[in-house]
């Protein structure tokens, strides 16, 4: 059987580099959780991606316990890394500032499939570059399911 859950809580945190400040500790802290205990799991099972922002969705029960699910990084950390860039446009709409490739969307969307609603990587590569054009970022080139 399983335990009643009390709640979710959804993080952003550098990977292997939890700590009890915030955003970590006043989140787990209002729920009971102990915040030391998730700090050690998270950045051991993280110590991989270290300095990488990766989401992660803890699932708290009644009885103050606690699972998480570490997810892939956002796509905008990775088309900013894939671009060169530290930050999008301001006005995505008319100063673009880096281009793409297709080839990257790719990358990308192939390494964030598991975390999409989509089981398809021409879906994938869509919002992958949905959400490029929304930072500013141009892709360069044609789509490769256009002929």
């Amino acid at each position: 059987m399983s335990k009643p859950i009390l709640g979710y809580v959804k993080l952003q945190v550098k990977g292997g580099s939890a700590n009890p400040s915030p955003p970590v500790g006043p989140a787990l802290g209002s729920k009971g959780v102990n915040i030391m205990e998730f700090c050690k799991q998270f950045n051991a099972r993280t110590k991989d991606q270290q300095g990488e922002i990766l989401p992660v969705v803890i699932t708290i029960y009644q009885d103050k316990s606690f699972d998480f699910v570490v997810k892939t990084p956002p796509a905008v950390v990775s088309i900013m890394k894939f671009s060169g860039i530290t930050k999008g446009s301001p006005e995505s709409n008319r100063r673009k500032v880096a281009t793409i490739s297709w080839e990257k969307v790719q990358q990308i969307a192939e390494g964030k499939l598991q975390d999409l609603n989509t089981s398809s990587a021409h879906a994938a590569m869509r919002m992958i570059a949905g959400t490029a054009r929304s930072m500013g970022v141009t892709v360069q080139g044609t789509a490769p399911w256009v002929k």
